[in-house]
């Protein structure tokens, strides 16, 4: 498939890729290209004869800096494609379901992980990278988060799940947590299957799950019981 998603991560720890992108159904949807992985080592761009990557803080403070000049070669060095340029930053904007469709729809991403204490301002302003967290908490660098944004992305590719109908009808695509899950056996541990999904009423089926991510939904995340009621009126 000449036309494929196509991810190209920065990293000063190319080794870590592809890790889990590799195996299960998209480790097969890369070996198939439905998709494929770019690594570049950010270090192939630093400076000096010990390839210099990052400085001081300007200002003072603690740790080091990536420096803008090699973040913007390492970046330069790459064919952008019209594919979304990303900074993955626990200050960044909250990664979304909607924000992960937008992407699978569109020609892939690039994606570079920051390390250190961060990324120097000026490149992601002259750059006009996009800056995205994948939750409220710090990790040691980004590319645990670009993996898990690049999943959440090529799942989502025509061809790499089997059944289309399960990202239909998954947590968020419809505003809502997803419903809980049954299968057998019919008893675990004195707690049965609900009556409801065994009795062959696919509408009784349809509103007993949708009733019960309204619930989890309202329990567990407000936040977006709050957009999901707003929406319905």
């Amino acid at each position: 498939m000449s036309n494929s998603w196509s991810a190209t991560v920065l990293t000063l720890f190319p080794e870590m890729f592809p890790g889990p992108l590799g195996i299960s159904l998209l480790g097969k949807a890369l070996e198939k290209n439905f998709w494929s992985l770019d690594v570049r080592d950010i270090r192939e761009h630093g400076l000096g004869k010990h390839r210099t990557v990052d400085d001081t803080p300007a200002g003072g403070g603690p740790g080091m800096v990536m420096r803008a000049d090699v973040a913007a070669a390492a970046i330069d060095a790459v064919d952008r494609k019209s594919r979304s340029l990303i900074y993955l930053s626990p200050r960044g904007v909250p990664l979304t379901q909607v924000r992960v469709r937008e992407l699978a729809a569109g020609p892939g991403a690039i994606l570079l992980c920051g390390r250190f204490e961060g990324l120097d301002q000026r490149v992601i302003e002259a750059r006009a990278m996009e800056e995205i967290s994948i939750g409220d908490f710090v990790l040691a660098g980004g590319e645990i988060a670009a993996m898990a944004l690049i999943e959440a992305s090529v799942r989502l590719i025509p061809g790499v799940l089997g059944d289309h109908a399960s990202t239909a009808e998954e947590s968020f695509a419809a505003g809502l947590l997803e419903y809980p899950h049954y299968t057998r056996p019919q008893m675990f541990e004195s707690r049965p299957i609900p009556d409801v999904l065994t009795g062959g009423n696919h509408s009784e089926i349809s509103n007993f799950r949708l009733l019960q991510g309204q619930s989890l939904t309202q329990q567990r995340r407000p936040d977006l019981w709050a957009h999901y009621e707003k929406d319905k009126r």
